[in-house]
């Protein structure tokens, strides 16, 4: 953090400060910039989002076309005119489509290729988090189901696991949008081909194979059948949708580890040099998570916008759509690639403390045992109402040791010196061990694993060698 422009620099803590304003020059300065670009976003999605890029699929996709035209015999189309679309660049890109007579089949593109950097991040982030399940499973943790209070254990692997399974979803539906995406296609102006088909004199076969060829050769497998005078807007819907559940995953792993870093059981990455505040020295702020969390919760909030946008089409389109898309679609890209690269920063650095874990369990397992000790003295002949009523006397008598008095939970000594559990003495050591209370969480996260290492070995190969 630079202590004069409140920016941070590429440090290397998931954080990727791209400019300050010491850096930006006297003009930027006087501008607004999205805090997306200028601190935290990746230079690959960053790039996906800039008029070079917009600009230099437009003359491509315009080039297709012309090519495409000429493979087709189309005479109008010559060599010099192909090599002429270069010279577009300066240009107007609705007189660049008017000389070529095509529709802008951009966004499709472009979409495919920042869902491919999503996915690319996404399957960066549960492979740094699958050594910390196998070597942990029985480090015993504990469930906080209800309103934050102590229920049941559970395992660190087990807690893991939850996480990647959620992560597993968003990337099987990432994977499945990015299958289902389209290439609008060459469908005129708005979607019925009349141009075309004018163009080659009525014939119907021509115009199916250029809609072909085009769709081929900007690497599309399918293009819609129709469409208006976009692509649907339900596109959008879709493809952002995904993004906002992935946003929920996101900013439920993190609160996760914000509410256990609070605990002192779990800790994300913190660099030697790292200031969690100017004010107390000592604080140990889990900033990537709560940044994280941040983040997440715009992007769960910019689903609304595309549905909106959907449902307020009329007809072919109305340009309503543009202004906001411009927005939305970038805000969630960028906001996606940020989360995913701040998560696995956190995910490959995180640190468990097993003897933290140990003292609270050690505070809260006695009052979880009272159910198997009560089961135990019925198996030996003892009456459950009279054994609740004893359980129940000495566990408020250990709790207001704990609460008045700041005492340890001496629940077990006050049952071991009580004669009336004299039956079952002998077994409280084993009704007392942690891992009786995890049922079978460490072959759930065995078998998870194993079927994750499976499906990452079919997915990539060369990195399961």
């Amino acid at each position: 953090m630079d202590v004069n422009t409140g920016l941070s620099s590429d440090t290397g803590l998931g954080i990727t400060g791209n400019a300050s304003p010491i850096a930006a020059g006297p003009e930027e300065v006087l501008r607004y910039r999205s805090p997306l670009v200028s601190r935290y976003a990746s230079k690959e999605m960053a790039y996906n989002f800039s008029d070079q890029k917009k600009f230099q699929t437009w003359r491509r996709l315009w080039l297709y076309l012309a090519q495409a035209q000429r493979v087709i015999l189309l005479s109008k189309v010559t060599i010099n005119r192909l090599g002429g679309c270069e010279r577009f660049r300066h240009r107007s890109p609705r007189l660049c489509q008017h000389n070529l007579g095509l529709c802008c089949m951009i966004a499709n593109e472009i979409c495919l290729l920042r869902t491919h950097l999503i996915l690319k991040e996404l399957k960066k982030i549960y492979m740094p988090l699958l050594p910390g399940c196998p070597s942990r499973p029985l480090c015993v943790e504990m469930m906080y189901p209800f309103l934050h209070r102590p229920a049941q254990l559970t395992t660190v692997g087990k807690r893991s696991c939850l996480w990647l399974q959620d992560l597993c979803m968003d990337l099987c539906n990432l994977e499945r949008v990015r299958n289902d995406l389209r290439f609008r296609g060459v469908k005129g102006t708005t979607g019925t081909q009349a141009s075309f088909l004018q163009l080659f004199d009525g014939n119907h076969e021509k115009v199916e194979e250029l809609d072909r060829l085009v769709t081929i050769m900007a690497n599309f497998k399918r293009a819609y059948i129709v469409t208006g005078q976009t692509y649907s807007r339900k596109i959008d819907v879709e493809v952002i949708s995904v993004l906002a559940s992935l946003g929920a995953t996101v900013h439920k792993i993190c609160t996760d580890i914000r509410l256990l870093a609070s605990m002192k059981e779990l800790e994300e990455p913190f660099e030697k040099d790292q200031i969690g505040s100017s004010a107390m020295p000592y604080k140990r702020n889990p900033m990537r998570s709560e940044r994280c969390c941040s983040l997440a919760r715009h992007l769960i909030t910019l689903v609304m916008n595309p549905l909106q946008t959907a449902s307020v089409q009329w007809f072919e389109r109305t340009l309503d759509d543009s202004a906001n898309r411009r927005i939305c679609l970038a805000e969630a890209f960028l906001t996606a690639d940020i989360v995913l690269g701040t998560l696995q920063n956190i995910s490959e650095g995180l640190v468990v403390y097993p003897k933290v874990i140990e003292r609270r369990i050690l505070q809260e397992l006695p009052f979880m045992a009272t159910e198997n000790v009560i089961m135990a003295m019925v198996k030996n002949g003892g009456n459950r109402q009279d054994c609740h009523e004893h359980i129940r006397e000495l566990s408020q008598q250990a709790a207001a040791v704990v609460k008045q008095h700041g005492g340890d939970n001496d629940l077990i000594l006050r049952i071991q010196s009580d004669s009336y559990f004299a039956p079952i003495h002998s077994q409280l050591d084993q009704l007392l061990d942690p891992k009786s209370f995890i049922g079978r969480a460490p072959q759930q996260v065995s078998f998870f694993l194993l079927l994750l290492f499976i499906f990452s070995a079919a997915e990539n190969p060369q990195n399961m060698e």
